[in-house]
């Protein structure tokens, strides 16, 4: 008899433990969902922004070549760095 009731009562503990598992997805799924809906808009509503004030995506064009320039670093051979 007590096995029984132990075998129901794990059958009761894995049935709650799988409807908090599915509830979980879909929370997750709501969620992931919202993130990229949100990420979404922002890129949307960030380029109608562009399109309304150019002056003001011009400095943030002009600011990405400023920052690009020293990495072009040409190639220095260590022979001509040797003290002659």
């Amino acid at each position: 008899m007590g096995l029984w009731v132990l075998a129901g009562l794990a059958l009761i503990v894995a049935l709650v433990a799988l409807a908090t598992a599915r509830r979980t997805a879909r929370r997750l799924d709501a969620l992931t969902q919202s993130y990229w809906e949100l990420r979404y808009d922002y890129t949307r509503l960030r380029s109608q922004v562009s399109r309304l004030d150019p002056e003001q995506a011009e400095p943030a064009a002009d600011e990405a070549p400023a920052a690009a320039a020293p990495a072009t670093v040409s190639f220095v051979p260590l022979a001509s760095m040797r003290k002659k």
